[in-house]
């Protein structure tokens, strides 16, 4: 039975652990007008940028930024949660829980002020969490969290933060605090009252630092980087809560810490686990800055292999074929455990078949596009259709620098494709879309593979896809100071203008359905939907408002 809760435990870990980034991917990409500068002395725009400025029907492009805040900022919270479950079962805290339970319990006079204590307890950790968040906040402050998603240094220290936190996790070396820090804790926790309760909890977090600091420097990280201004603070009230709760809980119900299982060994393997998971969730980032600086070396087929041989090796640990120096004797494998790995390595298999161009759906919104594939033996995908209906077989403007959707011929300039789009009489589409939109690659890869959603875009449309977090610098004629002073030096600032200036909106993916005789919008701009049908209906209105 023990080996049932502790195998149990670790399966609810993992899938929780991938859980909330997956949840976050859901949430739309949020790319301000990162890397923008401000300067004194404004000058008049360019002919491109006035007429990104031109007034359309904006009515409706209010409300999904306001949609967009909302999920953003659920899903960091529930990050948070999972972050703070995840973290409750640490060998630096799941053994403090009944022994915290028991003082306050054997302290207190009866039951009525036990509860009251543990409660005080469980408030004081969510303060400590949620200031923590603040500070963050404050420190950088609103521009600079927005500007950490396409910011190409950041992503990389980024990228070489997780990797030191796997490699604690893995057990390398531990990430502590200064001794001095706790001792000064734990001497105002004698204090009693109020005062020594909530020191109590904050010797609590300095104590399990050790553990906790590479979760919550993992969810900062991602919650930094959505570009939500509260992130932080939410993502630290969903991890106080979730390991706020049951130490209140147990509180209440001593009885419960009877059904928990006892410490041991299985709580390093829970910090080994979650070593490979961030060790995987580092190069996401890494991919970032490859693709935004055009680098070109960590494809996809890269990127696969890293993730196949992780996982691979996370497997073989699972089956007890790879330990650590730190790893309790593993003297048999329980079928709670054997199932967890034949997982872990069936989803290593499923990613081979990616190394010769298998679009591999589910995990699209996290590799490098399709078309960094060098070696592509696939299709279409699900469409049948690999022929594009674009008539125009001249080079387009900026195509030798992005990647093109796999079977679509784009535009990459507005003016280019305005101009295209007149000729041809048919509607613009517009994807405002960025390097590291994780959004961007699944819409890409699950809904426009779609056999109608292909058609009606191919033949209906004319597609400009708009970089708003690419790093090229635009000709010294092309760059500008528009009339609020932001400086416009790069592709990415001129399209990240465009949008937050016509559309009011800075989330990405941001489709938007043009008439291009008049730059009039055709129907409400919308971001991503990963239903085929959903989203071909959308493209069908903004079609019959065009023939109208």
């Amino acid at each position: 039975m023990q080996h049932i809760k502790k195998t149990g435990l670790i399966v609810i870990l993992i899938l929780g652990f991938l859980l909330p980034f997956t949840t976050l991917a859901t949430a739309q990409d949020t790319v301000s007008t990162a890397g923008v500068e401000f300067t004194p002395a404004p000058v008049t725009a360019p002919a491109t940028v006035k007429s990104a400025a031109k007034t359309a029907n904006s009515k409706a492009t209010t409300h999904p930024v306001q949609k967009h805040a909302q999920q953003t900022l659920l899903a960091i919270f529930f990050a948070g949660f999972v972050g703070g479950l995840a973290a409750l079962l640490m060998p630096c805290i799941f053994p403090m829980l009944p022994l915290t339970v028991s003082y306050f319990t054997k302290k207190a006079h009866n039951k009525a002020q036990a509860i009251k204590a543990a409660s005080l307890y469980g408030i004081s950790i969510i303060v400590i969490y949620v200031v923590l968040g603040l500070i963050i906040t404050i420190a950088f402050g609103a521009d600079a969290l927005n500007s950490l998603s396409t910011n190409g240094v950041f992503n990389f220290l980024f990228f070489l933060l997780l990797v030191l936190f796997a490699a604690s996790f893995l057990g390398a070396f531990e990430i502590t605090l200064p001794s001095s820090w706790v001792n000064k804790m734990d001497e105002k926790s004698d204090k009693g009252g109020l005062a020594g309760i909530f020191f109590m909890a904050a010797t609590l977090s300095l104590v399990s630092f050790s553990c906790t600091g590479p979760i919550i420097g993992t969810l900062l990280v991602q919650a930094a980087t959505t570009g939500a201004i509260l992130g932080p603070a939410i993502g630290m009230l969903g991890f106080s809560l979730a390991l706020a709760i049951p130490f209140a809980l147990f509180a209440m119900f001593p009885s419960w810490l009877n059904a928990l299982p006892k410490s041991g060994g299985w709580l390093n393997s829970v910090k080994v686990v979650l070593g490979f998971l961030e060790l995987a969730f580092s190069l996401k980032f890494l991919s970032n800055v490859d693709l935004a600086y055009h680098w070109h070396w960590f494809d996809r087929e890269l990127f696969l292999s890293l993730w196949i041989v992780i996982f691979t090796l996370m497997g073989l640990y699972l089956l007890g074929k790879l330990t650590f120096s730190h790893d309790s004797p593993l003297t048999h494998i329980s079928v709670v455990r054997l199932f967890m790995a034949i997982i872990v390595l069936s989803f290593s298999m499923y990613m081979v078949p990616g190394l010769w161009g298998a679009p591999l759906k589910s995990i699209s919104a996290f590799l490098p596009p399709q078309s960094t594939q060098d070696f592509d033996l696939s299709t279409l995908g699900s469409s049948g259709v690999a022929v594009n209906n674009n008539a125009d077989t001249a080079p387009h403007k900026y195509a030798d620098l992005f990647d093109r959707p796999k079977g679509f011929n784009p535009y990459f300039d507005y003016d280019e494709g305005l101009a295209y789009a007149k000729k041809m009489h048919k509607p613009v589409m517009i994807d405002f879309t960025g390097h590291a939109c994780v959004n961007c690659r699944k819409m890409e890869a699950s809904v426009w593979t779609d056999k109608s959603v292909f058609q009606k875009i191919n033949q209906d449309y004319v597609l400009i896809q708009l970089y708003v977090d690419d790093k090229t610098e635009l000709p010294a004629a092309e760059q500008t100071v528009t009339k609020e002073g932001r400086a416009i030096k790069t592709i990415g600032n001129k399209w990240s203008y465009l949008q937050t200036s016509r559309f009011q909106a800075n989330s990405q993916p941001f489709y938007v359905l043009l008439n291009p005789n008049n730059e009039a919008l055709l129907i409400a701009p919308q971001g991503a939907d990963f239903d085929p049908e959903s989203y071909l209906k959308y493209l069908d209105s903004g079609l019959k408002v065009f023939k109208l």
